[in-house]
């Protein structure tokens, strides 16, 4: 599966943004990740192709939303209410069936980083 994410910017606090990731192939599960700097790799949310199910960190909760369109095979992240610690690179990944849905390596298929940079 190929991956390419957009939509990434400079925003201000409690702005909103939307992210996109579109997926030349499909797996079971889509997700994103994001690393801050001097930070290791977070699991941020993830959906299932087929039923929708969606999982999320506790720190998006009610502020993310990840969807998907399966006709166009993208996904998205729209990410409300953005505060300074969501601050990273973004990465869209996707992998096959797996009990776990929040480890980097339930996912096989990584896209490019995008930067969202969140200011005062």
């Amino acid at each position: 599966v190929q991956l390419q994410a957009s939509g990434g910017g400079l925003v201000q606090a409690g702005d909103s943004l939307r992210l996109s990731c579109a997926a030349y192939g499909r797996g079971f599960i889509m997700a994103w990740f994001r690393q801050a700097p001097g930070k290791g790799l977070e699991f941020v949310a993830s959906i299932r192709w087929n039923s929708g199910i969606t999982t999320y960190a506790d720190s998006v909760k009610g502020r993310f939303t990840i969807s998907r369109d399966n006709g166009a095979n993208t996904v998205f992240l729209q990410m409300n209410n953005l505060k300074l610690e969501d601050t990273a690179v973004y990465y869209c990944a996707a992998g096959g069936f797996s009990l776990s849905v929040t480890k980097k390596d339930d996912y096989n298929s990584w896209g490019q980083g995008t930067q969202i940079t969140v200011s005062s």
